[in-house]
């Protein structure tokens, strides 16, 4: 390929997003629509749970791989809004609030146990990625959060209007993202335009974009060929696990 202008990179960049961000799943948007059943639903919160829980862990293996002060400073922000500053915050804390809300048990959905194969894979795929790439294909696998505000207004706007048993308390989580995604993603996109000056580097950074893409489709994928194509996976999440129902 050809060396792209830093605003050509971006436009592309801004495609691939258009073809493959994951709000075009069958599965999103049967979630959007109102087409889902609790027991649904609560297996996409379950599953994913663990991608939640692990985006700090991919996040302190690039941390320690940054060269400077700078970097680390603004990077170290991402732990800080999934870990939180003290317990009971942050964004796993309040991803835990939506899987509380919608009546699993807290054990189970940090357990695991229900968890599907392939989002354990899919998800371990992505920290390794940004462990094992440069950094530049590391920071550039981040940048499907130019695409989250809208993926999360046509969420909450979609569940609170179809299912009785969603609240605004229990999408909490999702309100700090619609700030924090896009003050990440302006500096991640600013951080790949300057330093993807190659065709090479640019390729690298195009080629992380498809492959976080394709992350988070895969996930969608396991959830609509389980769940709503009736193929079940063992060991997975089949319903119930209450709090009652988990401490019997």
């Amino acid at each position: 390929m050809t060396v792209l202008s830093p605003d050509a990179l971006e436009a592309r960049l801004r495609e691939i997003g258009a073809e493959r961000y994951h709000n075009r799943h069958a599965f999103h948007r049967a979630l959007h629509d109102g087409k889902l059943n609790r027991t649904q639903v609560q297996a996409w919160a379950l599953n994913r749970y663990y991608y939640q829980a692990s985006i700090p862990v991919k996040d302190a293996t690039l941390l320690a791989r940054l060269p400077t002060a700078e970097l680390r400073r603004e990077w170290r922000r991402r732990l800080e809004d999934h870990d939180g500053n003290e317990p009971g915050t942050g964004g796993i804390a309040r991803w835990l609030k939506l899987t509380d809300g919608l009546g699993l048990s807290r054990d189970y959905v940090e357990s695991l146990q229900g968890m599907l194969p392939a989002t354990g894979f899919a998800v371990e795929a992505y920290v390794h990625y940004v462990r094992d790439r440069s950094v530049l294909a590391a920071i550039a696998s981040s940048l499907t959060e130019l695409f989250s505000p809208t993926i999360i207004s046509e969420r909450v706007s979609g569940m609170l209007r179809h299912y009785d048993f969603i609240s605004e308390e229990t999408l909490a989580y999702f309100a700090p993202r619609l700030t924090q995604a896009p003050r990440d993603s302006d500096f991640a996109l600013a951080y790949v335009k300057e330093h993807a000056r190659t065709a090479e580097q640019q390729k690298e950074v195009i080629d992380a974009l498809i492959f976080k893409c394709n992350v988070l489709w895969t996930m969608l994928d396991a959830l609509q060929h389980v769940y709503m194509e009736g193929h079940p996976a063992p060991g997975a999440f089949a319903g119930a696990h209450t709090p009652e129902a988990f401490s019997a």
